[in-house]
């Protein structure tokens, strides 16, 4: 069973995106942030702006936060979880 995660992509994979998509102009470009997840090998992914309004999403930064601080190393903002986790609750927040 396939499903589709156009919410949640891999950075390299957005920039890669942006850079040929650049001359269709601004106007469906959204707002994204990075984000490491993993516990103990980090992938990063691009997140929407936008999920920082969602309730299940601010519950899991919430706590991160309780858990582990706001110590960021790799620059970006850190959420210490399984990834197949955290692209369920990626894949619930973009069916909203």
């Amino acid at each position: 069973m396939g499903f589709r995660l156009p919410a949640v992509i891999p950075a390299k994979k957005l920039l890669r995106r942006s850079f040929s998509n650049s001359s269709q102009g601004a106007s469906n470009n959204l707002a994204y942030f990075p984000v490491y997840v993993g516990v103990s090998e980090k992938q990063q992914f691009v997140v929407p702006i936008s999920f920082l309004n969602q309730p299940a999403f601010e519950d899991s930064l919430s706590e991160s936060e309780e858990e582990f601080g706001f110590d960021h190393p790799m620059g970006g903002l850190t959420i210490p979880c399984r990834q197949d986790s955290f692209l369920d609750l990626i894949s619930h927040l973009s069916a909203l």
